[in-house]
């Protein structure tokens, strides 16, 4: 078993390290929000005061952030991963960035004797608490398999996708499919409750044909109870989609669908829903379809 210093406990961060905890590993957690660390304690981890007291003693070192400038910022900056890890460690980032930011930081570790993944997930919380997120891992061979271990303590499904900004760029194409599944099936109910139908039992026969997705099966209930308490927000998915655009164009892609979503969860953020879960989408089709009813949203 490893020793792991797990950087960022958030919404997906402490599920995944008290799934570490659980299968045996030693694990210190650190958080800016040092409360955050309780549930990683409880379970049975230990909470470090510092970046550097989380990983000097790691022989891995796990990321789990919100964007680019905070996964640069916690392994470059002054009293960072990169001043304070051994010789050898691996830094697995679990973090949704811009893949040339991946590549770039796995060339500062490699200058710097450590190695680096990019392991971007995909699940939501649901998958991060079960253990079964779906990991997609760019980098080098060694690193891939000494950090084998840990990816299959918090993931259930976990590829090696190529080399390093590969993870990321798999999870750019994997924001775009979710986010074009989800403002369809809001799309889909909104039009089913506008003629009346017994929508619960509409989506039940969905989910049983080609319709059916796991996009489908997590989200459907919530926004037929317009329940959009955050698992994956609308901010991080805004952010992810603009990756998703910037990365096509610049491989000279056109993406005419995933611009359009883009544009429709911006106008989501605009409108005060940022920190909902991605499911408010269905909050955007109701506004401009004029079925928005603020007393039942």
């Amino acid at each position: 078993m490893a020793t792991i210093g797990f950087i960022g406990l958030g919404v997906m961060g402490s599920p995944m390290a008290i799934n570490l905890v659980q299968a045996g590993h030693t694990v210190a957690g650190y958080n800016r929000t040092s409360s955050k660390t309780a549930a990683v304690v409880e379970a049975g981890g230990r909470a470090a005061d510092s970046i550097a007291d989380a990983v000097a003693a790691a022989d891995l070192v796990a990321l789990n952030l919100p964007d680019s400038p905070d996964v640069e910022q916690v392994l470059t900056g002054d009293d960072g991963v990169f001043a304070h890890a051994a010789p050898g460690t691996v830094i697995v980032d679990f973090s949704t960035i811009a893949s040339d930011v991946a590549i770039r930081m796995a060339e500062l570790a490699e200058a710097a004797g450590l190695m680096f993944l990019d392991a971007p997930v995909s699940g939501g919380e649901e998958g991060a608490i079960a253990g079964k997120l779906s990991i997609m891992v760019g980098g080098s061979d060694d690193a891939f398999t000494r950090s084998l271990p840990m990816l299959e303590g918090v993931g259930s499904t976990v590829v090696h996708v190529g080399p390093s900004g590969s993870g990321q760029t798999v999870k750019a194409a994997n924001q775009l499919i979710v986010a074009a599944n989800i403002q369809a099936l809001a799309e889909a109910i909104v039009f089913l409750e506008a003629h009346d139908v017994h929508t619960a039992a509409a989506v039940k026969v969905l989910g049983g044909g080609l319709a059916g997705s796991t996009v489908l099966d997590h989200k459907a209930q919530r926004m037929l109870d317009r329940d959009f308490a955050p698992g994956g927000r609308i901010d991080l998915h805004h952010k992810d989609l603009g990756i998703v655009t910037a990365a096509a164009r610049d491989a000279g892609v056109v993406t005419p669908l995933g611009s359009l979503v883009a544009t429709l969860m911006a106008s989501a953020r605009a409108n005060g829903d940022g920190g909902l879960d991605h499911s408010a989408l269905f909050r955007v089709v109701e506004r401009i379809s004029g079925r928005f009813d603020q007393a039942t949203n």
